[in-house]
This record gives C-alpha cells, structure tokens and sequence, in this order.
C-alpha cells in the first residue's frame, strides 16, 4: 500500500484518481489544487506516489515536478494529463516523472501505472 499525494486543480478528477487508487488499497494522504501546494504538501506529507496534472494556475505539474525531484530526487511522480500535451510529457519524462497517464483513463491504467511507478 502506498501513501499518494493527488494534484489536479479539478475535483472531479481528483474524485476520480482517489475512485481507482483506494481499492487498489494505496491511502491517499492529500489533495493539492495547483503547484505550489504540490510541493508544501509533499515536504510536509513525504507521500510514497505523486499523481500530477500539467495544467494548473499558478505553477503547472512540470515545475512542481521539477522542484520536487529537486527536493527529493527519488521521488516517485505520475502525470495525468490531457491528449495533445505531449511535448510537455517529453520534458516531464527527462525530469525523471516514473508514468504518464491520458485523461480520460481507465481504472486499471493508473493502477499499473501507480505499480510501476512504486516497482
């Protein structure tokens, strides 16, 4: 079981990580609505997974990402992110982020995801 940290700035897409997640029995820890609470809750939580939106206000996934790594280079990130992002996952995956997963997802594609990433 892993402790996860959610970052997503939509509710219903945190609703919908945590809905794939918990029975999957990771317990989620926090919830983060944009970057920059992203990385206070990850210094003060130290969450075993990160699941990342790209697009937020305020500070997006990459730089919150990044910073992360920065703060703990063994820092276990999964993007969530929307079709035509790619070349921001480019830059995300040479960052050292474990995953990616395209919205709309399946259940069982975040939870192998989250399996890997944790692996």
């Amino acid at each position: 079981m892993a402790r996860v940290l959610i970052v997503d700035d939509a509710k219903f897409m945190r609703t919908l990580v945590k809905d794939a997640l918990v029975p999957a029995g990771h317990e989620i820890v926090g919830e983060a609505e944009n970057g920059i609470e992203a990385v206070n809750l990850y210094k003060k939580l130290k969450p075993d997974l990160v699941t990342m939106d790209i697009t937020m206000r305020e500070k997006d996934g990459i730089e919150a990402a990044e910073e992360i790594l920065t703060i703990d280079t063994s820092a276990r990130i999964i993007m969530v992110t929307a079709l035509g992002q790619e070349n921001l996952l480019t830059k995300a995956i040479k960052l050292g982020v474990k995953d990616f997963v395209v919205k709309p997802f399946p259940p069982e594609r975040l939870q192998k995801a989250a399996e890997k990433a944790l692996a």
